[in-house]
């Protein structure tokens, strides 16, 4: 709707996971050089946390791109599973045909999978997001994926990305012996203050963006007092506040026109006399 008046080519915050648009800042960089040294170094278990809309799915997907194709990856989204649905997903997402539909048959078939990527020289990989939500059944069922090794190394290195709830979980007595295999921790932290005017300008080159759009220093204070700092709450928040600007067919996003923005998205619209002030941009 609004691509064209603000010339741009695709919409620049959509909340989709996206690898294609992520902003490696500081943290998310460093998360991901956590998530490939533990697999280079077949460290078996690496866990990820991170607050809600800090941006771990997408950093899951750019991880399973960047991966060498020596490297077989299987990324589950949906960990809402019983424990034969698990074992069934990941034989599929690693590209085999489930032979039987049983726990132990596909845990054979998965077996006979790893030791031949390992005779190959290959590295596995599994990458499980929204962790929190496995059944502590699951998760141990998941740590006897673990024990598949050889003298020297591990077969599968297993990611478990999720909210600060997965760091709780995992300290459950009756996961210690998978709490005590995890090598590799990470936390994202959401963006501070400098990162968010980078994070905006960065999606918005990356959308094509033709420079004609203008955000002031007040404006992107807005963006993070309102937002915190995680992105997907950037946003929602920048995506409403472009459409704003081609309601008001303005290309310069001030303060004023942010906070109308935040109202909007937490349903308190302003009053029409604070809509009247932010008045139409003259032609040149």
């Amino acid at each position: 709707m609004y691509l064209d008046f603000l010339g741009l080519r695709e919409k620049p915050f959509s909340i989709t996971s996206d690898p294609g648009f992520l902003y490696l800042s500081k943290r998310h960089r460093e998360a991901l050089s956590h998530m490939i040294y533990g697999i280079r170094e077949r460290k078996g278990f690496i866990e990820i946390t991170g607050e809600i809309g800090t941006g771990k799915t997408t950093l899951c997907r750019a991880l399973v791109r960047q991966l060498d194709p020596q490297t077989k990856t299987a990324l589950l989204l949906h960990s809402s599973l019983s424990e034969l649905q698990l074992l069934h997903s990941v034989v599929q997402d690693f590209g085999l045909d489930p032979m039987r539909n049983t726990r132990v048959d596909l845990f054979q078939q998965l077996s006979r999978f790893l030791l031949e990527q390992a005779t190959q020289g290959h590295n596995v990989v599994l990458v499980i997001d929204e962790a929190q939500n496995l059944s502590l059944r699951l998760l141990e069922q998941i740590r006897m994926l673990s024990n598949l090794e050889t003298d020297k190394e591990k077969l599968i290195q297993i990611i478990l990305v999720g909210q600060p709830q997965l760091r709780d979980k995992l300290s459950q007595p009756a996961l210690c012996q998978l709490q005590q295999r995890i090598a590799v921790r990470y936390h994202i932290l959401p963006l501070d203050a400098d990162d968010v005017r980078t994070y905006i300008e960065h999606r918005l080159r990356l959308a094509g963006s033709d420079g004609s759009l203008r955000w002031t220093d007040d404006a992107v204070q807005e963006v993070f007092r309102f937002s915190h700092g995680v992105p997907r709450l950037i946003n929602l928040l920048c995506d409403r506040a472009l459409l704003a600007c081609y309601v008001f067919r303005v290309k310069t996003i001030d303060r004023e026109l942010v906070q109308r923005s935040s109202h909007e998205m937490l349903g308190r619209p302003l009053a029409d006399a604070d809509a009247s002030s932010i008045p139409a941009e003259q032609p040149a």
